[in-house]
């Protein structure tokens, strides 16, 4: 979907502070996907690093679907590290001592950018269900409008997994002169009809808590924390391998040398499930869930270019001028490897500068979350070598704009 560009509110920040939320499009609200228009709103993000003189140096992380932007910082809300310490940092295959690094709630989140939990100017009280529908693009069109503030006409690469993928497929075909490299992990062009289905689960377990109170639950005073609860559950399966759980888990029982032939969490990897559930609810607001897997369901690249997924990689017909790097995990079974070679084959079609690597591990899905010595390698050498191609010098030499 085309749309005119939305203004920002704010001067161009050239001190870039670590941590910071910005009100963007009050003077011309975003156009969305759905034919509504959001603004004023509010993006909400963390940098870590130094900007370098030419600003050339800039690394967009984007989080995945239960993610935020705090990377490296301490949770506020949990007090659990950040949530990609394995792959950002000083050292870290993101070296924060060479890239300055950048990542944004997403609007639509609940974690200080703008979403059904915060308030809406028209009534003042929370959006509730009257936030409008969302959808990836509408996401990258907001981290556009922030890089934009924070005055970097491109970025040095855009990197993240799962729906963070997602985005990075959206940002590269969106604004290809925008973004240098690409690394979209263990993501998908299209959310599949099984991953839907899931999506469809975790969010009628939501609906049918009587505490969402038909999504009013806040101006209530209520929470559909059970709900919730059994949402995370189910889509915390599918980020696992059945290899995995089993080695992990197992039969072992929780606490007890027998079963108790009653409904308490006798295994171990119901109580697992249980605590992850419990401790979901305390960070993230149900409606948000609501709307970022709907964002999910509605993502398909090729739909928005006549239904031939090689169009998204010429813009103006000619091959996108964007180096991506792309990743799959063996045992990923929410977004197996045969659909980033299908990214793949449409970006050869494009004659786009294109490697890939399937990572052998039996971690499953959330694989990139985690210390998987293979996959850092690789995303250390290809930013490596777009860096040296680039011309970027080593952070420590470099003085802040």
């Amino acid at each position: 979907m085309s749309a005119s560009k939305p203004s920002v509110t704010a001067p161009i920040d050239t001190a870039v502070l670590p941590g910071s939320r910005v009100r963007l499009g009050a003077d011309r609200p975003m156009p969305l996907d759905s034919g509504l228009d959001l603004g004023p709103f509010t993006v909400a993000y963390q940098t870590y690093g130094t900007l370098n003189a030419d600003r050339s140096n800039a690394v967009l992380v984007c989080h995945a679907l239960t993610g935020d932007h705090y990377v490296l910082d301490r949770h506020p809300v949990t007090g659990k590290p950040g949530w990609w310490e394995q792959m950002v940092g000083p050292g870290r295959p993101v070296d924060t001592e060479r890239y300055f690094v950048i990542c944004s709630n997403v609007i639509g989140g609940c974690m200080g950018s703008t979403g059904p939990a915060e308030t809406d100017p028209a009534t003042g009280k929370p959006y509730g269900l009257n936030f409008p529908v969302i959808t990836i693009a509408d996401m990258v069109r907001a981290q556009k409008l922030l890089i934009d503030h924070l005055g970097i006409e491109q970025l040095f690469a855009v990197i993240g997994g799962s729906m963070g993928g997602m985005q990075v497929l959206q940002w590269a075909v969106s604004y290809p002169e925008a973004v240098y490299a690409a690394l979209p992990i263990a993501t998908a062009s299209i959310h599949s009809a099984q991953n839907i289905a899931f999506h469809e689960v975790g969010r009628q377990a939501i609906m049918a808590d009587p505490e969402w109170a038909g999504g009013d639950y806040l101006n209530q005073g209520r929470r559909p924390q059970r709900g919730l609860a059994v949402a995370r559950m189910a889509a915390h399966i599918t980020y696992l391998s059945e290899t995995a759980l089993h080695r992990k888990f197992g039969r072992n029982l929780q606490d007890r040398t027998a079963v108790t032939y009653g409904f308490d969490a006798d295994f171990q990897v119901e109580s697992y499930l249980r605590h992850q559930g419990i401790s979901f609810v305390e960070r993230f607001d149900a409606n948000s869930y609501l709307y970022i897997t709907r964002a999910m369901d509605y993502f398909d690249l090729a739909a928005d270019h006549g239904g031939a997924l090689v169009n998204a990689f010429l813009p103006n017909g000619k091959p996108t001028p964007v180096r991506f790097c792309l990743v799959s995990f063996s045992s990923d079974w929410l977004f197996p490897t045969r659909e980033s070679r299908a990214v793949v084959h449409a970006l050869n079609a494009a004659a786009a500068n294109v490697s890939f690597v399937e990572v052998e591990t039996d971690k499953g899905h959330d694989a990139f979350l985690l210390d998987e010595p293979e996959f850092h390698q690789v995303i250390r050498g290809f930013l490596e070598g777009c860096a040296e191609h680039r011309g970027l010098t080593a952070r420590r030499h470099a003085r802040t704009a």
